[in-house]
């Protein structure tokens, strides 16, 4: 008998379900995002006017059949963190729950620590995502792969160009299969074009091998304790699980790990820097996923050229002219004459009349005083561009800051008919001068 002539009960009751899981770190992981991820959690900072993590929950809760969306990370669970979670769960009709791992566990230690509740309910498979990536998250894709051909790992991936693919993860596929047949994590010397993009579809049968790494790391912690310790119970480093080296490299070409590739949208947020290129791809891609979110020329209103979002409560002056590739949060003031590109300003800033602010991050309640000009170097990590900024680099070289995007930390003032070029300001500080190249302290 076929599906369709089952009665309806039956038929709920076979029903393919989904789960998926989001890896969002924790403080420790995000020292490069400083200054910016003193305010907040860095998955929670707003890229393209929505939290980092939030596109990755939209892009989920799409795929027909997702039963639940995990967070599984080490931040404490604040009140920015359970505000986010309460609003996602109402906008999307889906769980969204957060799992707090009591150390710090790497990109696979969480997956099987929280076993059981990843596989409450009997999932078909689940979708593994790190926070710090940005894509048009071709999960309908990955799951027909995966479903014409199950197997328990399938990878999504991406190329690169030669230079760049040395800093990230390095695929090598069999072409007809797919197949993957050497994995690399960031390697000296070039291996492939085809790079790991940190967006996976798992088959339960996943979890087997992260078991067997979890007893080997277990037994070699026991065999390295001094003479006269408790052996008999876990050694503490034993749930670190490393999805890149302990799985991927070891698995690879034994038939278990597959590869789809994707010609879509993709970047790492690993700094500010990255976050400013990042909202760029996303509002780019929002002209086919959510134009209502860009904001549109009016009459009376701010030139708009090219991308950009206006939070509903920004007041922005007639005479400003924002973009392209511009983000303005809740609450922020625009005066007029303005000149905005390439630049998020963060919930409650104000830059003042005929202030210029390009390739910046304003932080959240900071002012740029009238007539002053606040700017930064881009150093867009694209993963195509052999010139590009990688976020590996140092921040310094000869004792000088690299040229880079201007961050304006929290509650920062800039006073007026001043000049801030390439400089990180910290939290907190009201500027008397202009300052070129410099971490302002």
């Amino acid at each position: 008998m076929r599906p369709s002539q089952l009665c309806p009960r039956i038929q709920v009751a076979i029903a393919i379900m989904l789960k998926a899981v989001i890896l969002i770190g924790g403080p420790q992981k995000g020292t490069r995002f400083r200054p910016l991820s003193f305010e907040v959690p860095k998955p929670l900072f707003p890229v393209a006017g929505v939290p980092m993590i939030q596109h990755h929950i939209e892009a989920c809760a799409q795929v027909p059949g997702m039963q639940e969306i995990l967070l599984i990370g080490f931040y404490q669970p604040d009140e920015a963190l359970t505000r986010f979670l309460e609003a996602a769960q109402q906008e999307f009709n889906l769980p969204v729950r957060y799992l707090q791992e009591f150390v710090p566990l790497g990109t696979g230690g969480g997956l099987y620590h929280f076993r059981d509740q990843i596989l409450a309910g009997g999932p078909e498979a689940f979708f593994v995502l790190n926070a710090d990536v940005c894509s048009d998250f071709p999960l309908s894709a990955m799951l027909a792969a995966y479903r014409r051909e199950p197997h328990p790992f399938l990878l999504l991936g991406t190329t690169a160009n030669r230079t760049q693919s040395l800093n990230y993860g390095c695929i090598v596929e069999n072409p007809q299969t797919h197949e993957v047949l050497h994995y690399v994590e960031k390697p000296s010397t070039f291996v492939s074009d085809v790079i790991n993009c940190g967006i996976y579809l798992f088959s339960p049968e996943a979890l087997k091998p992260l078991r067997d790494v979890f007893q080997r790391n277990q037994q070699d912690g026991q065999f390295c304790l001094p003479p006269g310790e408790d052996s008999s119970g876990l050694w503490p480093g034993a749930g670190t699980i490393r999805l890149e080296q302990d799985v991927f490299s070891a698995l690879a070409g034994q038939g278990q790990i597959y590869v789809h590739l994707t010609d879509g949208i993709w970047s790492q947020i690993k700094s500010a820097g990255s976050a400013l290129y990042a909202s760029r791809l996303y509002l780019g891609q929002y002209q086919l996923t959510h134009p209502e979110r860009l904001a549109k020329h009016t009459p009376g209103g701010p030139r708009i050229r090219g991308n950009v979002y206006i939070h509903p409560t920004a007041k922005v002056a007639p005479s400003a002219v924002l973009g392209p590739n511009v983000s303005i949060g809740e609450g922020v003031t625009v005066g007029e004459g303005v000149r905005l590109r390439e630049s998020i300003v963060l919930h409650g800033a104000t830059l003042q009349e005929h202030t210029c602010v390009l390739h910046t991050i304003v932080g959240w309640g900071s002012t740029v005083g009238r007539w002053a000009r606040v700017e930064g170097t881009p150093n867009d990590p694209n993963p195509n561009d052999p010139r590009a900024h990688m976020d590996s680099e140092s921040l310094f070289k000869d004792g000088k800051l690299l040229p880079a995007i201007t961050i304006l930390g929290c509650r920062v003032r800039i006073p007026a008919e001043v000049l801030i070029l390439n400089s990180i300001v910290l939290p907190h500080k009201e500027l008397s001068r202009s300052f070129t190249n410099q971490i302002i302290l």
